[in-house]
């Protein structure tokens, strides 16, 4: 495809692909402190990684979330539920197409590391499970159950993993066609499994997921260490760089999508850039996308729509679309 028809193409989508040069605003300050970040003081460095600064209609969109997925569910039927775990909170939703050996899509959800529930992700199901696909939506800890504790909540989500891997071809899935997506911090959880040790870790082959998708996560936890999310999670040297996605690419084994919206954060647009730009450097398949006119919480909501930005990227990667 030649760079023209992409032009024409992104135009026609309402998103843009770059070259991962894209610069990225900032919210002025009228007093600006010692720097923190790049050019970034710390009101500004904490700014950057609170998305109600940048994202107004937060609570109205979270809301939509919840009802979407009610109105999914009453459509679709409720999902199966299975414990992939020994705790209570280690279980995922998978909501069943009628298609033998069917792909999976494996969405891991954002808070914040602090907040989300999988029932509350349901409304992005009708996408993949009307194309052929099962989609499954896990819970798992958070940083304030685990007591400002990363590490927990990333061997929930690596569990969940190998457990479809494990499982799904018992209720009619493919366990040689798992994907996943994610956002927000479930991007930057989904962005760490993708760089699993897959064989040393659990005895399972390297090759396990077979593409991501990330939608505004965070892959490199330098100025996340450094900004007001360290009231609530725990950061080390030896964590932030085990759960820095970007700093273990020689473990990527899957094509990625990497998107964010036009309206997210400064820091958000830039993780994400320099994230693309790591891994294509890496010489691995990559692509970039930026949706045009979409803050950090209006961006996932397109996976609920076949033809949305997400959506169409997710079932093209698929190759369900």
């Amino acid at each position: 495809m030649n760079s023209k028809r992409n032009l024409l193409l992104a135009m026609g989508t309402g998103l843009v692909t770059s070259a991962f040069t894209q610069p990225s605003s900032q919210t002025p300050s009228k007093n600006k402190g010692p720097l923190v970040w790049l050019d970034m003081d710390q009101e500004q460095l904490d700014a950057s990684y609170d998305q109600s600064v940048y994202a107004p209609n937060i609570r109205q969109v979270q809301s939509r979330y919840a009802s979407n997925s009610d109105i999914t569910r009453n459509r679709l039927g409720n999902p199966k539920r299975f414990a992939y775990g020994p705790t209570q909170i280690e279980g995922l939703d998978v909501y069943l197409c009628n298609r033998p050996k069917a792909p999976v899509n494996i969405f891991i959800h954002g808070g914040a590391w602090r907040s989300g529930l999988a029932k509350n992700f349901g409304f992005k199901a009708e996408t993949f499970v009307n194309a052929g696909a099962h989609f499954v939506v896990p819970d798992f800890i958070n940083a304030f159950e685990s007591g400002g504790e990363l590490m927990p909540m990333i061997e929930q989500v690596r569990r969940s993993v190998a457990w479809v891997y494990k499982n799904i071809s018992s209720i009619n899935g493919d366990p040689n066609r798992i994907y996943i997506s994610g956002h927000s911090s479930g991007a930057h959880l989904a962005g760490v499994t993708l760089v699993t040790n897959w064989q040393k870790e659990y005895g399972l082959p390297m090759n396990i997921i077979k593409g991501g998708l990330l939608c505004s996560g965070m892959y490199d936890l330098k100025p996340v260490r450094l900004s007001a999310r360290s009231s609530y999670v725990k950061f080390t040297d030896s964590l932030e760089h085990a759960l820095s996605t970007q700093r273990h690419l020689e473990f990527l084994n899957a094509p990625i999508i990497v998107a964010h919206g036009s309206l997210e954060t400064p820091e958000f647009q830039r993780q994400s850039r320099d994230f693309a730009k790591a891994v294509k450097d890496m010489g691995k398949p990559v692509e970039y996308v930026v949706g045009q006119n979409y803050n950090h919480f209006e961006m996932p909501e397109t996976i609920a729509n076949p033809y949305g930005i997400l959506g169409k990227l997710a079932l093209e990667q698929m190759k369900i679309s």
